[in-house]
């Protein structure tokens, strides 16, 4: 059933979207507008400061020119949104020459002049005659007099500590060089922030490049610097929950990458309360350039979980290229994500402005969450029948109990993703050069590629995207081939923890990523395919055979706007702490307007959640029928349900 909550979403993201920056924004006190009805149980907390980055993406913009126009339309956005730092996330130029210099930093400093701070960082673009003259003449105004450089990388990779977020700039190619230093300069800040950025050029994993690749799988014989430190490297940015910021790949891609637990165990105690997941956030910031690039390689499925991916290459059946705008927001442990994008067809600043006079900003991708919060991977219902269920295999909204610090507890205890997104990949090969490369023949480079990024393909690990995701190149003894495929994607859904606050009786249970796929397909190349006539490409799937067209539920818009989205139907569970009296409480949703009960009181259903609610629901009154569906679970004594179709966050408030 497909209950009619579509608009109590629409006043609920606007809600959101004010706590995340917008022009409205009330959310330097770190607490909602007051409901009346509360009664006042808790008291409220001491406000917290509130700290916005925005991510811009490359901004090369062929010969020696910068793309003027998507740099400005991105700058315009994330003013918009109120942010306070700019991260530049590299390739400013293209040829790194005083005339591309003096075109970026035209556009940004009116700007930095109206008070945003920018941290820039080198990209390959400029990792030539530009690092010793033209980056530090023209950086060195930018990048802050607190900033503390690395030794021997001034100006390359340094970091500042903002409220308390730490931010690590890092040059192109650097972070195994810089890996050491930040474990340091971690360690001696030690209670000084609560959250972590790192932010380079290019990544540890990558989608078209990826250092792993690179310097491991592709890499020279002998140069083990990264190779020593890929585990440590991972296990170190999970346990510190980083959020890792990027450029260089000129396409949209946010993903988790895994962490080998077997390195540092004490990441997670019971003592630390709820179970976070050994992995880390990527973000790959998009494009604000004049040229896009496809898909290659896909999902390095052996460390890596794609949970949303949007290209645009003005080539191949796709119109258009994207510009990207994202924006982290930061208050206290919260941290709340907005990515948005528009289209147009520039092709040099002297083609105008074109679609970016006024652009059409879409949101694309997002997320909320603290730093105590209970995570799952939720697969898309695209699993070939019998199936070993490992690996995180479960596309079911199914999750153990997630513990609040005032003693309440939360469950997801039903619900199927059956609505989710899908890409492909193009095909790809990687080379080996006999006593240049680590592996000397194709065979040793298919162990490293299955040992470093692709999941190996047996019934005991199943690889969900292909059959054989690396295969000897047929006329070529030297050349290994990743072959193109269809790519599912996945949701990193987690439910997080804030405390209550004057409006609330309890503490606030948010719940995010349920919520940001539509049901779209896409060639490698961003061309437009349909999900449930279109069948995948050859060989996607774990049997050799092609992944098959997928009947999407009728809430699916198709659309890369998560104005129109609609999550599957998902029930989750509300325990409340013992101080609470349930008589005088009921579970209550954030809107735009404060909090408010789910559902009236005459709607609220006295009985036990069963499973069969989620498509067949109890009887209610008439009256009913355009609110969600809730219920009391006397059986259980404290225990609220409701079912719901959209990230939310819930709480206890007075009747």
């Amino acid at each position: 059933m497909r209950f009619t909550a579509l608009p109590l979403y629409a006043v609920l993201l606007g809600g959101l979207l004010s706590a995340c920056g917008g022009s409205s924004s009330s959310s330097d006190s770190g607490t909602p507008p007051t409901d009346p009805g509360s009664g006042g149980e808790t008291p409220t907390p001491t406000p917290v400061s509130t700290l916005r980055i925005g991510l811009l993406p490359d901004t090369q913009g062929g010969g020696d020119n910068v793309s003027m126009h998507p740099m400005k339309a991105v700058l315009d956005k994330e003013q918009e949104l109120g942010v306070d730092i700019v991260i530049p996330v590299g390739d400013l130029t293209d040829h790194g020459t005083t005339r591309e210099f003096e075109q970026w930093t035209s556009v940004a400093e009116s700007y930095r002049d109206a008070g945003i701070e920018f941290l820039p960082l080198m990209g390959n673009h400029e990792d030539s005659y530009a690092y010793s003259v033209e980056w530090i003449e023209n950086m060195k105004h930018y990048i802050p007099d607190d900033a503390v450089h690395m030794s021997g990388a001034q100006y390359l990779n340094y970091y500042v500590i903002r409220d308390n977020v730490m931010i690590f700039l890092l040059k192109y190619y650097n972070l195994p060089i810089a890996f050491d230093w930040i474990k340091q300069e971690v360690a001696a800040h030690e209670g000084e922030f609560d959250h972590l950025v790192i932010a380079s050029h290019d990544g540890l994993i990558g989608a078209k490049y990826g250092e792993t690749r690179e310097m491991i799988v592709e890499g020279t014989a002998g140069d083990d610097h990264l190779m020593n430190k890929w585990d440590d490297i991972r296990a170190f940015f999970s346990k510190h929950d980083v959020i890792w910021v990027q450029g260089h790949e000129h396409m949209y891609q946010r993903s988790v990458i895994k962490a080998p637990i077997w390195v540092d165990p004490t990441s997670w105690t019971e003592d630390d309360g709820n179970y976070r997941l050994p992995q880390y956030t990527q973000i790959m910031s998009g494009n604000a350039s004049y040229k896009g690039y496809e898909f290659r390689y896909g999902e390095r499925e052996l460390v890596q979980r794609i949970v949303q991916q949007k290209m645009n290459t003005m080539k191949n059946g796709s119109t258009a290229y994207d510009v990207n705008a994202s924006v982290l927001t930061f208050q206290g442990d919260r941290v709340d994500y907005q990515s948005w994008f528009t289209e147009h067809t520039i092709g040099a600043n002297e083609d105008g402005e074109k679609e970016l006079a006024a652009p059409q900003w879409k949101l694309l991708d997002r997320f909320s969450r603290t730093k105590n919060r209970c995570e799952r991977i939720v697969y898309p219902n695209s699993i070939p029948e019998g199936t070993r269920p490992v690996m995180y295999l479960d596309s079911s909204y199914i999750s153990n109990d997630c513990y609040a610090p005032d003693g309440s507890v939360a469950r997801m205890v039903g619900g199927t993703n059956d609505t989710f997104n899908r890409v492909e990949s193009r095909t790809r090969d990687m080379e080996v050069t006999p006593g240049f490369s680590r592996a000397s023949t194709v065979t040793e480079l298919a162990r490293l590629a299955y040992q470093f990024l692709f999941q190996y393909n047996q019934p005991w690990t199943p690889n969900l995207n292909a059959e054989n995701r690396v295969v000897p190149n047929a006329d070529d003894a030297a050349v290994l081939d990743i072959p193109e495929t269809t790519i599912d994607l996945k949701e990193d859904v987690t439910m997080s923890w804030q405390a209550a606050n004057g409006d609330t009786a309890s503490d606030i249970l948010i719940i995010s990523g349920t919520q940001n796929q539509t049901g779209t397909y896409s060639n490698a190349y961003g061309a437009a395919k349909d999900l449930e006539t279109d069948t995948g490409l050859p060989g996607s799937q774990p049997d050799g055979t092609a992944k098959q067209a997928h009947a999407l539920p009728a809430s699916a818009s198709k659309n890369w706007d998560l104005a129109t989205a609609v999550s599957d139907a998902y029930a989750v569970t509300f325990d409340a702490n013992e101080g609470v009296d349930t008589d005088s409480h009921t579970l209550a949703w954030r809107t735009a307007d404060g909090w408010q009960a789910i559902a009236g009181t005459d709607c609220v259903v006295e009985q036990p959640f069963d499973s069969a609610f989620l498509s067949t629901p109890p009887n209610r009154p008439d009256a009913c029928a355009d609110q969600p569906l809730v219920g009391f679970d006397a059986d259980h004594g404290r225990r609220w349900w409701t079912v719901l179709q959209q990230d939310a966050e819930l709480a206890l408030i007075s009747r």
